[in-house]
């Protein structure tokens, strides 16, 4: 995100430019920012600036963008005609033509480069090279949503894009996307979750993909970028998922929450458990902090639950109110420590209160999701009612919302799947975890 102070309308406005391509002009109301109007430019934005470009009288917002296009938002109002279109002055319209033609003997010299290159590629003394190519990419965690946002851009159009998983994930459709997805057949044993391939349109440039991931469930995410390009070339992309995925980063802990601790002791420097830790949760910085103690905050972008972690040398401990947070980290942190020959002692203490506190935070996300499907039923009637009532005044809040709403309410409908499942599985790791800290494995019950 990038923002510029200029006086774009004659007063102190801010303009703010993100990642996804959007240009937001901001005025200070009586000391709070107050929107006045924004754009979409679809590419990742590089840098951003003001002045009298195109009008001496009104000032225009220039951006480029990571593909190399530069881009002029004018703030002059425009004449529009009764079909909507805008009305162009003569100098303006001659100005448009003679780009349109710089433009056209462009091509003609690109496609007469091409024609020269196959023709020398297809000869006996061709020796073929591969383009290599510069991948803007980004896998961060919206706390939103509790997903994650992979972000593909190059600077010339993708053909296709494969992304392969050896654990299991979600692949979610993003509003802006135009590409085609399919998906192949994959065989779990071979630790081959997911395998899907997304065929962008000409001229796409840049491809989002969110993703929605399992805690406890942690591996590679693989992502092979092909561009619209000869000879045919691919760039491999690889973004690890962590066991506690969902996690961020946080400077807040509530004491008042009913905590579960586990603590491990053993010869390991304050280094080893530092690489530990950022093994097993996002946002941990690489470098271990200075000092003969570190505490660091987490919380679950998901439920809200909280992580307490505290370690020195030989001691590490770790606090959540969330049971199958520790049993997570108690599993991994064994497993890493067994694989450098480090011996670890392990003792925990449960609080009961712990269960119910989180069934509590899980509660109110099944609700929605009955809700939400309580909403879909009633749609196809509201919908019949308003083909055959010219005013609907009578209709309650509620059921205006649910029309008016009604392709966004489907839309969340046809991910509830996915939802449920993701909850449910939640609710079965509690009652797993909660008896395998007593030495009962209860998984053949469930």
């Amino acid at each position: 995100k990038q923002w510029y102070q200029r006086r774009v309308r004659g007063i102190s406005d801010v303009v703010v430019t993100r990642d996804d391509g959007n240009v937001e002009i901001y005025t200070i109301t009586e000391g709070q920012p107050k929107k006045v109007t924004s754009a979409n430019v679809s590419e990742t934005i590089t840098a951003v600036g003001t002045g009298l470009i195109g009008s001496t009288n009104h000032p225009d917002v220039v951006v480029s963008t990571y593909p190399g296009h530069v881009i002029s938002l004018t703030t002059e109002p425009k004449a529009r005609t009764h079909t909507g279109e805008a009305v162009i002055s003569t100098g303006t319209r001659a100005k448009v033509d003679e780009f349109k033609r710089e433009i056209e003997e462009l091509k003609r010299q690109v496609l007469a480069e091409r024609e020269k290159y196959q023709k020398s590629a297809a000869s006996d003394s061709a020796v073929s090279a591969v383009l290599k190519f510069h991948v803007n990419d980004k896998f961060v965690l919206s706390p939103t949503d509790a997903n994650y946002l992979l972000s593909i851009e190059i600077q010339m159009p993708i053909e296709n894009v494969l992304v392969q998983c050896d654990v299991p994930i979600d692949l979610l459709d993003v509003e802006r996307n135009s590409a085609v997805v399919s998906h192949s057949a994959c065989n779990p044993e071979d630790k081959n979750y997911i395998l899907a391939t997304y065929r962008c349109q000409a001229n796409t440039t840049r491809l989002d993909v969110k993703i929605r991931s399992i805690e406890g469930q942690y591996g590679t995410l693989q992502v092979y970028i092909t561009p619209r390009i000869q000879p045919k070339t691919a760039q491999l992309r690889q973004y690890q998922i962590k066991p506690l995925s969902l996690h961020r980063r946080t400077h807040i802990l509530d004491d008042s929450r009913p905590m579960n601790l586990l603590k491990l002791t053993g010869k390991f420097s304050l280094g080893e458990v530092h690489s530990w830790i950022g093994y097993c949760i996002p946002d941990v910085p690489e470098k271990c902090p200075q000092g003969a103690s570190v505490v660091m905050y987490f919380q679950s972008s998901f439920l809200d639950t909280q992580l307490e972690c505290s370690y020195t040398q030989d001691t590490v401990e770790f606090r959540s109110d969330n049971i199958s947070t520790i049993s997570i980290l108690k599993d991994v942190i064994t497993k890493l420590a067994t694989q450098r020959k480090i011996s670890l002692s392990i003792t925990y203490e449960l609080n009961d209160e712990s269960i119910p506190h989180t069934l509590r935070l899980i509660h109110p996300k099944l609700d929605e999701q009955l809700l939400l499907a309580k909403k879909v039923q009633l749609i196809d009637a509201l919908k019949e009612l308003s083909l055959h009532e010219p005013n609907l005044d009578f209709l309650s809040p509620e059921y205006k919302d649910i029309l008016e709403n009604a392709e966004k309410l489907q839309a969340s409908f046809k991910m509830q799947p996915c939802h449920l499942e993701r909850l449910y599985g939640m609710i079965t790791d509690l009652y797993i975890d909660k008896y395998k800290f007593k030495g009962l494995n209860v998984k053949n019950k469930v």
